[in-house]
């Protein structure tokens, strides 16, 4: 089992960020250093119990998707050497393999999120209003029923401990554009689309995922972040899914159903996950990278 760790002391740079699982150094003007760490959330609420070797795969997992989109969309990625970085021996190997240098761009205020399947919030929504943020969809669909085609639904981003804001396309044209709205719309939808073929393939369900993108000095779009994990995707094996049910999952949904099971108020502090939870969502998330990338860290 990988070591743990939450959290870094990187003294040789200034941090600038720490979001719920990932903290922030700035390097120069023009360049962050993101460490992945293997705290978890849910609910938008960080628990207690950090899940070994998450940020390791998260890490691994984001840097070959973004490899597979280089042909879609320009992406953060900097060649810039850790090395070069983190000259201090101690410093560079608790980061490696969790540590990717980018360019400092400046974030888009939406999360461009896109359903292939009918599940999670998206289905609570269908079952009150017969559509997923607005988008009106066939009547007599089940719980996890694959979509007639793929929806891109937004959302606002929320500050750590808030929850995002489902919007529609016509409020994220008043954030960003409508010619910047409709190219992170038409790009997401077709990382997805491609993503989805490549995994059914290696017997993974994507059912829905979000994107983050930036743009630089020059206005040129770029996606960021994380992209196609666990954490930021449903990821479903593609051999016990049928419709009618919540499938089981290699991604943090496993924690989800945990939680509510004990009844939690999803208000902070959160209860801690027990050991088998734990160890069971590591081996979920390491067998989501080896199915992808064919091999494990």
């Amino acid at each position: 089992m990988p070591d743990t760790s939450t959290h870094f002391e990187i003294k040789s740079l200034p941090i600038v960020h720490q979001g719920k699982v990932r903290d922030i150094y700035a390097v120069g003007k023009d360049h962050l250093l993101i460490i992945t760490t293997d705290r978890i959330s849910a609910f938008d609420v960080v628990l207690p119990t950090p899940i070994p070797g998450k940020g390791i795969v998260l890490t691994s997992l984001s840097n070959f998707w973004f490899n597979r989109t280089r042909h879609i969309i320009l992406n953060h990625l900097s060649e810039f050497p850790l090395e070069k970085v983190l000259p201090d021996v101690k410093e560079r190997t608790k980061a490696e393999g969790r540590a990717v240098m980018v360019k400092k761009l400046k974030p888009l205020p939406i999360e461009a999120i896109v359903r292939g399947y009918l599940i999670g919030s998206g289905w609570k929504d269908y079952q009150k209003t017969g559509a997923v943020c607005g988008i009106k969809l066939p009547t007599g669909l089940r719980q996890a029923d694959k979509l007639p085609q793929p929806i891109y639904t937004p959302s606002t981003k929320a500050a750590v401990g808030d929850h995002d804001e489902n919007i529609d396309f016509d409020k994220t044209v008043e954030l960003i554009g409508r010619a910047r709205a409709k190219q992170v719309r038409d790009i997401s939808l077709r990382i997805y689309q491609e993503a989805a073929e490549y995994a059914r393939k290696r017997g993974i369900i994507i059912a829905d995922t979000k994107f983050e993108f930036g743009v630089d000095d020059d206005d040129r779009l770029f996606l960021i972040d994380e992209v196609l994990t666990p954490d930021s995707s449903r990821f479903w094996p593609a051999d016990s899914y049928r419709p009618g049910i919540s499938p089981p999952s290699f991604d943090k949904q496993y924690v989800r159903d945990y939680l509510e099971g004990v009844g939690w108020d999803k208000k902070p502090p959160a209860p801690a996950l027990t050991p088998d939870v734990t160890a069971k969502t590591a081996e979920k998330y390491r067998e989501a990278q080896a199915r992808l990338m064919g091999k494990e860290s």
